[in-house]
Order: C-alpha cells, then structure tokens, then sequence
C-alpha cells in the first residue's frame, strides 16, 4: 500500500510528525510524505520539521506565498503529476489549510481514496477561509478522522454516512505528549532573548517567571488588518494588560506590518513590559504556554493546547471551530473576539485564575496510532 500524506503550512507540521512514526509500525506501507511550501520561510517551515524529527518531504511543490486562488490552483496543478507519477492508494490530508482542499479536490478528480485528519470541525463562520477548505474537504473525503465527538455529530447533521467516520481523537495532542518534558526544560529567559525581534528598542526585558506573565499571539484579518480593531485592542494591552504583566508577544510579520501602517510601532517596540519576539519553534511556543498565567491568542491549536495544559485563554474570535475547548464546554477558553470591553471583562476574571487542564475524550496522545491502523486495515 502506498499512501501520500499532504502538508502545506506550520499548523500541519505538528500533526503530520506523529502519523509518520505511526506509519513505521507497517513495514507494507509505503509513505510519501508531499510539502506543498505554502510556509516557505524556514522560521515557519524547516525549523518545525528538525524540530518535530520529521522526515524530509519527498516532494516539494513550492508553491509560496499568493492570494487563495492562486495557492489552491498552483497547488492542484502541481498535486495533480505528483498522483499520476506516484498512484498512491490513498491521500492523506490534514488540517484546513489550502493545501488541504486543493489536494483533497485533486484526489477525488484523480480516482484517488482520500482521508482527511481532522474532520467534522465547524466555526459555521464562511468569512472563514479555513471554514470553507473544511467543508470542501471533508464532502470529498472518504474517510473522516474526527478530534472529538462535537465533529461526529457536525458530520451527521450533513448527511456524511456512519462508516466514513471514525473518532480517533485529536492528533495534535500527540505531539504535544511526545515533546512536553523537552519543552519543560527550556528557560524562558533565554526563549526572549534567542528569539527577540530584529529593530525592537534595547532595553532590560523583565525576568520571566511561571505564572508570572501574559502570552500573546494575533495574526488573523479580523484582529489587526483594520485601524478601528487594531488600534483600541493595542491600547488595552499597552495602557492595561501591560502595567499589571510582562505581555510575551509572538509577533506575526501581517501584525507587525499593520502596526507600521496605523503608526503604533515604536510605542510597541519601545514599551518595556511588552516583550516583543518572532514566530516561535514549536518547543519554546509550548514552553511559554505552559508557564503562562494568561493566553490570548486567535489560534485555533493554541486552544486545544491551553485546554490541555489548564493555560486561561482568552480566544479573539467571535466564534470557534473547537467548541470542546470552551469554558462552557469543560475547556480553558473564553471567546471575546476584538471588543475591548469584552477582553477587559474575560482578562479581569481570569487574570488569578486557577489552572485547570481538561483533557477530552481520546486526547491521550496515541491518535496517530489509531489512524495509521485504520488505514494500513483498509487495503486488507
């Protein structure tokens, strides 16, 4: 059997590491491991795959950075010869990224079987450009591997067959398992000062305790490509969240170009309690996260990993693919989207508040193994 599983951007990176160990258990199954290069920058691509000990792709398409269209033609043009040379038995994607739709498309169109890793989540958002890979892929996919039992029933609500579903539990905990006592040995001092920010004002950065200070990340259009979100949401982490907490930011290169744009830049850079550092390698990320007294982010893994890790999370999204990992859920997140009363309120009550993790039904850190038995079964 020969199976072709599909990566395209970071979030994929930390799910596809433990299906390839899984797969090695199946000495009959030949693995082709297909990089699309939607992230092309090393920090955001290579850095991962050392990292996260995955193997080198065997095919990069190199497709880079471009508008949606562009991303998801180029990559079907390019994924369409990769099938025909290799005539794999199944494709295998994983996430919601563009790579994940137009493979996905590609495949049915190529007579190929295709599974999809992380199937049936739903924000019911379709401003969502992610909202609309998931629904494309998962109409297509012949198999479903769903993180949680909230998905099963988004995908019967649509009418997917019972036998295309399989619950298998969230892939993305896997990693985190696998590789928390490496993160847990890192100094957060030394993580700000390896990864500090090209340009940002000299100056004493606050010594990093756990518990000690607030984790930052921000990237998506809703949140910073506007002036009227952008400017009063920086001016409660500058005027507020600042002067009680040292705020660690992983500064994303779309938030850090729009601060230039709306002129807030140097006051960012120069705050000193406003610790400025780029994209982060997936280690010193779970570090931060696990000594955090606070998470605010609009990152969709970074919930599931402050659900687990018991990390408060204060999500700015007015909605939210993982409902599990809500408050009213059992979870450790609050949506508060981009309103600053409502980011106030959420950071007041949980600023001291306990840590609880919860870890939801087959978040155990073995999914990968569950996928890679089910598919090396199919072929029998």
């Amino acid at each position: 059997m020969k199976i072709v599983s599909v990566v395209g951007a970071r979030p994929n990176f930390m799910k596809v590491a433990p299906f390839c160990r899984a797969l090695k258990a199946y000495p009959d199954v030949r693995h082709v491991l297909v990089h699309t290069g939607q992230h092309y920058d090393v920090r955001m691509s290579e850095q991962f795959f050392r990292e996260l000990d995955i193997p080198s792709p065997d095919i990069n398409l190199e497709i880079g950075s471009g508008t949606h269209a562009e991303q998801v033609g180029r990559t079907m043009i390019a994924f369409e010869k990769v099938l025909r040379d290799e005539r794999p038995d199944w494709v295998v994607v994983l996430g919601d990224v563009n790579a994940t739709c137009a493979c996905s498309i590609t495949a049915k169109k190529e007579h190929v079987r295709c599974a999809h890793i992380e199937a049936g989540l739903r924000s019911r958002d379709m401003d969502m450009p992610e909202e609309i890979n998931r629904l494309v892929t998962d109409r297509l996919s012949d198999l479903l591997f769903t993180p949680d039992r909230m998905s099963d029933a988004n995908l019967r609500a649509e009418g997917v067959p019972e036998d295309r579903i399989r619950f298998v539990g969230n892939i993305m905990i896997d990693t985190l398992e696998r590789e928390r006592s490496k993160a847990e040995s890192l100094d957060l001092d030394a993580i700000v000062r390896d990864n500090a920010i090209d340009g940002q004002a000299r100056r004493t950065e606050p010594h990093l305790a756990d518990n000690g200070y607030v984790a930052m990340t921000m990237h998506r259009p809703s949140n910073v490509d506007s002036r009227e979100t952008l400017v009063p949401a920086m001016r409660f982490f500058l005027d507020e969240v600042s002067r009680e907490w040292p705020i660690v930011w992983a500064i994303h290169p779309r938030a850090r170009k729009m601060l230039m744009e709306f002129g807030l830049w140097d006051e960012v850079a120069a705050n000193p309690n406003l610790v400025l550092v780029n994209p982060l390698g997936y280690h010193a990320m779970l570090r931060l996260n696990m000594g955090a007294r606070l998470f605010m982010t609009d990152s969709g893994g970074l919930q599931e990993e402050c659900c687990v890790l018991g990390t408060p999370c204060l999500t700015m999204r007015w909605n939210t693919e993982r409902p599990v990992t809500l408050m009213e859920n059992g979870g450790a997140s609050i949506l508060v989207g981009n309103a600053v009363d409502r980011m106030r309120e959420a950071y007041r009550s949980q600023i001291d508040a306990e840590r609880r993790a919860m870890r939801p039904e087959l978040w155990d850190g073995h999914t990968a193994e569950r996928i890679a038995g089910i598919l090396a079964r199919s072929g029998d």
